[in-house]
């Protein structure tokens, strides 16, 4: 309510939402600038180089566990991380999957009925016994086999140890879905060897795997359709030449 003159009658609150501070207009303005400086310089969009919450400094990131974290000492290491990964690829990609090989004649063919050892000592004869292994869902004992075969070429230590450890993590691990078939014994020897691989870790289980193909899998490859096939294949070629 106002008086005759527009003035508020004395005694009067103050308006609603207007708290009176008792200071001046340009006074009060100055008072609230200054409280808000402090907020600024904590804020997150502070410059580098500036002093934000504890005063830790541009480099604060570089103690703190954020994984948005961008500072030079992350960047190094996961460049770091990621170079062991790379390696394994170009070195799983060199462990051999398939050979190479001219068609076997009727009399290589012949031999591999006489012993698992003619039929392993030719690249023709062990990717037609691998075949026939992939149709029994035990393709990872031929490939195994051939991987420790070329873990024997090499000389490089680091190779070694790389190549020992992909070894390991594709055949031995139990974690993997190519595991192959190996007693308690022979796993313990190469766990307590993986610690120094030399390029003949394998060598106990390489010839565990060997009896089992021999044994197993050989009597039942030589009366299969694969054999079969390619003996009366080769057979037929023979007689029309």
């Amino acid at each position: 309510m106002r008086t005759a003159d527009g003035g508020e009658p004395a005694g009067a609150s103050p308006p609603a939402g207007r708290v009176d501070s008792g200071l001046p207009m340009g006074s009060e303005r100055m008072e609230m600038r200054k409280r808000q400086m402090p907020l600024a310089q904590d804020a997150p969009g502070a410059a580098p180089g500036q002093p934000g919450a504890g005063s830790r400094g541009s480099n604060a990131c570089c103690f703190c566990w954020c994984c948005c974290c961008s500072c030079s000492c992350l960047t190094v290491r996961n460049q770091e991380d990621q170079r062991p990964t790379i390696a394994s690829h170009e070195l799983r990609a060199d462990l051999p999957t398939w050979e190479e090989s001219p068609a076997p004649t009727l009399e290589e063919v012949n031999a591999w009925a006489q012993s698992f050892d003619k039929l392993m000592v030719t690249p023709a004869g062990r990717n037609a016994f691998r075949e026939f292994l992939r149709t029994e869902f035990s393709e990872e004992n031929m490939l195994f086999w051939m991987a420790c075969e070329e873990l024997k070429k090499e000389a490089n230590k680091n190779i070694i140890e790389e190549k020992a450890r992909i070894i390991y993590e594709d055949y031995i691990s139990i974690l993997s879905p190519k595991e192959v078939s190996l007693d308690s014994r022979v796993r313990e020897v190469i766990n307590r060897n993986m610690v120094e691989p030399s390029q003949h870790i394998f060598d106990d289980a390489q010839l565990q795997i060997y009896t089992l193909m021999h044994r197993d899998s050989y009597p039942r490859f030589m009366n299969s359709a694969v054999y079969k096939d390619l003996l009366q294949s080769l057979s037929e070629k023979s007689i029309e030449a």
